[in-house]
């Protein structure tokens, strides 16, 4: 029977029973345990091999008040539920793990004040750095957040003010939106519609400035009813394509001909509408989004949408995170990264 089989299930192994087993002093397991030069190689792998079988686990809370550090980082999304996290957090745990570093995930909710307090909440529990996805904190939040002594990196942010004292990483949501729109013009759309939300202005704003823009450059004039916006404001799941779907028949009764959507699951929304009135896409009714995540492949028909890099933004967001934790200057404070059209089946030429 080994030593680990003769302790009782619940007591746990500490560096003093170690020292005891192994014939030698406290301090000299700590030390080998720490492969430190002070211990010869030989007794540091018998010390370690020893904890092993004993079922020995470093106290995590030890570690960090010898090193200064927690090996943690935060991470606040807006809902565990929109697709487009899903990729994000995944990129930030691609760079996170190799890093040796653990991530700790909470939900905002869309509401500024819960965001700020779980920003408050990680920061007492002394994670080594936070990363705001799509954060919705605005200028009468300044003065707390500004008081969080740890760094942070905002991906995607949503808030309307622009905290410079912050890092970032975004996608040019402008530039984006305008090819959308470009695409559908040089098919030969000439009434384009857009549906937008509320619960992400900044993205929201500057995405309808790029539909704007496109259809001033080709000398098309909007025409009064080609713009829904749906109020939204909490995160229900299915929030956004509730609002294609509900958005969509006040466009096609404006006699628009396609519609450029804030993001996929509103244009979702949108062709499940276009299903239900028997408009079929793309023969009557071409359909655009934003964001390209995984479920725009699999729709019928496939969506034509603008890739956001969803997963390079939190690899890049974690990367500037983890300059600023270990005291680098970080080369570019706001990264903003490239759009790319990603043409599918559900735009054609205006049959309508």
């Amino acid at each position: 029977m080994t030593k680990r089989s003769s302790r009782s299930a619940e007591a746990s192994v500490s560096i003093k029973d170690i020292a005891r087993a192994a014939g030698v002093s406290h301090s000299t397991v700590s030390r080998a345990l720490r492969d430190s030069p002070l211990i010869s190689p030989e007794t540091r792998a018998r010390i370690r091999a020893l904890a092993e079988e004993m079922g020995y686990t470093p106290d995590a809370i030890a570690q960090s008040l010898q090193a200064g550090r927690t090996f943690t980082v935060g991470v606040v999304v807006t809902s565990i539920a929109d697709p487009f996290f899903a990729d994000v957090v995944d990129g930030v745990e691609s760079v996170a793990r190799p890093a040796g570093l653990s991530v700790f995930l909470n939900a905002s909710l869309n509401d500024p004040e819960q965001e700020l307090l779980v920003i408050e909440t990680f920061h007492r529990r002394r994670v080594d750095g936070i990363i705001l996805a799509a954060s919705r904190i605005g200028t009468e939040y300044v003065e707390r957040l500004a008081k969080i002594r740890v760094p942070i990196v905002q991906v995607s942010n949503q808030a309307e003010s622009d905290r410079d004292f912050l890092h970032s990483v975004a996608v040019d949501d402008q530039t984006g939106a305008r090819m959308a729109v470009e695409h559908l013009i040089a098919l030969g759309h000439r009434r384009i519609g857009y549906i937008g939300v509320t619960n992400r202005p900044r993205s929201n704003r500057r995405r309808f400035l790029g539909y704007r823009e496109a259809l001033r450059a080709a000398g098309i004039a909007p025409r009064e009813g080609w713009v829904r916006t749906a109020q939204l404001h909490g995160v229900a799941p299915d929030g956004d394509v509730q609002a294609g779907h509900m958005l969509w028949p006040t466009l096609w009764e404006a006699g628009v001909t396609a519609v450029f959507c804030y993001n996929d699951m509103v244009a979702i929304g949108a062709l499940l509408a276009c299903r239900e009135h028997g408009v079929p896409v793309p023969g009557a009714c071409s359909v655009v989004g934003f964001d390209n995540i995984a479920l725009t492949r699999y729709v019928v028909p496939p969506l034509t949408t603008v890739h956001q890099p969803k997963r390079t933004m939190g690899q890049l967001g974690m990367q500037m995170l983890l300059e600023l934790m270990e005291g680098k200057a970080v080369d570019v404070k706001h990264r903003v990264l490239e759009p790319q059209l990603v043409v599918r089946e559900s735009t054609a030429p205006p049959g309508r």
